[in-house]
């Protein structure tokens, strides 16, 4: 009785061990109760993906290496108001694959921490996004929320390396 328990245990454990290893494809548990992944429209405290007719600005967000080894973003911060949805058009002007990632600071410390574990990790998140040397792509989003937020590269030693920014959401 004890083996079947103790294998059943090890069998439940080792699932749980392949999952966590996977993809974001499934998404996160983020503090907010929302579950990042598949492109759920679900509220973060960060805010949610915007439709394309609701764009009022488009903020163009470059990412690139300096020759010193710094790794940053291009511009270094951003400023919203409340209800404001901003197309974001990306680009990868560095010589590695980079990301644009926007959440809570305390959301985006434990996404660094799951990536340092599963450095593969794809993303499927609508409020991040990854992209090779050289590629471009656009996130439209809603900033629903006032507050300070984080847009940063979470594949490790980027955001050590500079690549991270506040995003203050607030009434002007």
């Amino acid at each position: 009785m004890k083996i079947a328990t103790f294998t059943t245990f090890f069998v439940l454990a080792g699932a749980g061990a392949a999952l966590a290893a996977g993809s974001h494809a499934g998404g996160h548990d983020h503090d907010d109760g929302h579950m990042a992944g598949h492109g759920h429209a679900e509220m973060m405290q960060v805010g949610r993906p915007g439709a394309p007719e609701e764009v009022t600005r488009t903020i163009e967000i470059t990412m690139r290496e300096t020759n010193d080894g710094e790794m940053l973003f291009e511009p270094g911060e951003l400023e919203f108001e409340p209800g404001e949805t901003v197309r974001f058009r990306i680009v990868n002007a560095g010589n590695v694959e980079h990301e644009f990632v926007m959440d809570t600071l305390e959301n985006n410390e434990k996404h660094r921490k799951l990536m340092q574990k599963f450095p593969e990790m794809e993303h499927d998140d609508p409020n991040a996004i990854r992209l090779a040397r050289g590629g471009s792509g656009e996130i439209v989003w809603s900033f629903a929320n006032a507050g300070k937020f984080q847009f940063a590269c979470l594949i490790p030693g980027h955001m050590e390396a500079g690549m991270h920014g506040p995003i203050r959401v607030a009434k002007n």
